[in-house]
């Protein structure tokens, strides 16, 4: 059993006992043994100080001072001016409060327990044909896996069944099942369809997508802010005024029980369950929202922002090049030709821009035609014999190493240019473009709504093609050509901070561990868990920043109203009781309708949207080059 569980068995047990307390003394004042309540009710009471006095000694050797001093004081003043009542009211409403304490927790981290839950714990091991159950911590690399229908994918491997169907969208945010074929990818956390189907392992569980979300998440629940530090601090402060306002009014009115009814209503609930429970309902509605915070303080931080800063290969854009358009020469090959020659040849090839020619061509049913004597030239082109003919693919340097007379061809800004030699002559070209993410300027205008005028784009790409990708989403400031040491320096000279860091979890870690927060977009498999963010967005979708910024600062202003909401209404009615007009007893009833108030202004914590929406137009600027 986890701590939190033992925590709240605890507090069930405490009411159980209370409340059966309570039921013993009303039998026993109706059926004729009233002397029997007074020292039951007493005893119950000063047991409960007891144990709120040894919590009160924990919380001072760790540093936090305050936090139990009123309900013990509260509880022995009431009993020491005869109270007897009173006191057990007190107590009653102590332990009914951290029930409902632990109610909201629950509540609030619903989301995340959850995900918690629907982790695996076993995996099905075929072996020789027969099936093994074991621990998932034991699956090793390359051993089969038979999943069955509607279970979670247990960790990250390769389809052996010719053909399956699962459910992603707790990873991709993605209701439509997507169906996967043979020696496709199939991540952890997805589920499976209707049929059991063969896995083979190529990750262990420590290193598979779910569970590296569910360290992250356990992280986070674990977590705990330093406004709720904050809080704890208020605690010796209330306590002295409510100490002093009660021993003025005893002083006044010459009578002690003026100290009890003052000290009943001082408990220190309200301001103890506010930031707590916002907080952890800021975690949950972020966990909806796609968004997985490390640290309940990244919400504070989130709350502070003043300048945003976004990668944009992968994050202002898909991070998938696609092929515009084919452009051919008069006296050279058709485009279907040229496209079939381009892709065959560059099947060989490792470069991105590649793997986008092939998978063009493979989308428009071209059939792709042996190669031989492929050579690569690192991050330049590659040559290849196709179907008979010497076929070149590359940048223009290459192309004019074979060709001296190859063109450069203009195209719209962010476009890059694939050249095509056949025979070694020129014959074309295929224009290639990273399109801009549909919702990323509605994010940006989001985020500059929330009043933070200061977005800035860094990118390694030419400086032509950030120009154009920024003038698509809207954003004005933007440094080109960085490498990450670049990027690190230019997040440090920043002047108005916090400043919040957007990049893709991998190539960009140096900048996103130098930032106030930093944020991994659409991270997957092991990126996801990178110690250099404190967020990972969990689906492809940059409007979850400008969310994960509204759930920073409706976090924050909840968590403060709540507190203070808590603290108005107990020093209110410690007030009105030092006047004498408010017996110890309703007193206490009445603390325990300010710490329902409390719980219930800071559960707002856990509503509100979670997502948004975007569109844009393309600038056009000269870009020639591959």
């Amino acid at each position: 059993m986890d701590r939190s569980s033992s925590q709240g068995t605890l507090v069930r047990t405490r009411l159980v006992v209370v409340c059966a307390v309570g039921i013993v003394a009303l039998v026993a004042a109706w059926s004729g043994a009233p002397g029997v309540v007074p020292p039951l009710l007493t005893m119950t009471a000063l047991a409960a100080a007891l144990l709120a006095a040894v919590s009160m000694v924990r919380e001072m050797v760790h540093g936090r001072f305050g936090v139990d001093l009123l309900a013990v004081t509260a509880i022995v003043a009431t009993v020491a001016v005869g109270e007897w009542l009173a006191a057990f009211v007190v107590v009653l409403m102590l332990v009914g409060g951290e029930a409902l304490e632990a109610h909201a927790q629950r509540r609030a981290t619903s989301a995340l327990s959850r995900l918690l839950s629907d982790a695996p714990k076993t995996a099905h091991r075929s072996i020789d044909g027969a099936v093994v159950d074991v621990p998932v911590a034991e699956v090793a690399v390359g051993d089969v896996l038979v999943v069955r229908p509607y279970e979670v994918v247990p960790v990250d491997g390769l389809l052996v069944t010719d053909t399956a169907t699962f459910d992603e969208s707790r990873l991709t945010g993605e209701s439509v099942p997507v169906g996967v074929s043979a020696g496709s990818s199939v991540p952890s956390g997805a589920v499976n369809g209707t049929a059991a189907v063969l896995l083979r392992a190529d990750r262990t569980a420590d290193a598979s997508e779910y569970q590296q979300i569910v360290a992250l998440v356990s992280g986070a629940m674990s977590s705990r802010s330093p406004m709720v530090r904050l809080a704890d601090r208020y605690a010796p402060w209330f306590t002295a005024f409510a100490v002093v306002l009660g021993a003025v009014s005893w002083w006044v009115a010459g009578d002690p029980r003026r100290f009890a009814e003052v000290l009943v209503l001082a408990t220190p609930c309200p301001m103890l369950i506010a930031a707590p429970v916002a907080f952890l309902g800021g975690i949950g509605r972020a966990a909806r929202a796609d968004v997985v915070v490390k640290d309940a303080s990244v919400l504070e931080r989130l709350a502070a922002v003043e300048t945003v800063v976004f990668d944009k290969t992968g994050t202002l854009t898909l991070g998938r090049p696609t092929v515009d358009r084919v452009v051919t020469t008069p006296d050279g090959p058709d485009r279907v030709r040229l496209l079939q020659l381009a892709a065959s040849a560059e099947q060989y090839s490792s470069h991105t821009l590649a793997a986008s020619i092939v998978a063009a061509a493979r989308t428009e049913g071209i059939a792709l035609c042996g190669a031989t004597d492929a050579v690569e030239s690192e991050s330049d082109g590659v040559a290849a014999r196709v179907d008979g003919h010497e076929v070149a693919v590359g940048t223009l340097a290459f192309a004019r190493r074979r060709a001296p007379e190859s063109e450069p061809l203009v195209v719209a800004g962010g476009r890059v240019v694939s050249y095509v030699l056949v025979d070694g002559r020129p014959s074309g070209a295929l224009v290639l473009g990273d399109p801009v993410r549909p919702e990323a300027r509605a994010t940006v205008e989001a985020i500059r709504a929330q009043g933070i005028a200061d977005v800035v784009m860094l990118t390694g790409d030419a400086q032509s093609t950030a120009e154009a990708a920024a003038a698509e989403v809207g954003v004005a400031v933007l440094r080109a050509e960085c490498r990450p040491g670049d990027k690190v320096s230019a997040v440090r000279a920043l002047t108005r901070r916090p400043v919040l860091m957007i990049g893709d979890g991998v190539n960009d870690a140096p900048v996103l561990a130098v930032a106030d927060v930093g944020v991994a977009m659409g991270a997957r498999g092991a990126s996801a868990a990178s110690d250099t963010a404190d967020a990972v967005v969990l689906v492809e979708s940059v409007e979850r920043v400008a969310v994960a910024l509204r759930i920073g600062r409706d976090t924050v202003r909840i968590a403060r109203q709540s507190i203070w909401i808590g603290m108005g209404a107990s020093v209110g009615l410690m007030l009105v009781a030092s006047t004498g007009v408010v017996p110890a007893v309703v007193g206490a009833l009445l603390q325990e309708v300010v710490d329902v108030v409390t719980i219930v202004a800071s559960l707002r914590a856990t509503a509100g949207p979670t997502s948004a929406a975007g569109g844009g137009a393309p600038v056009r600027i000269a870009v020639p080059e591959r």
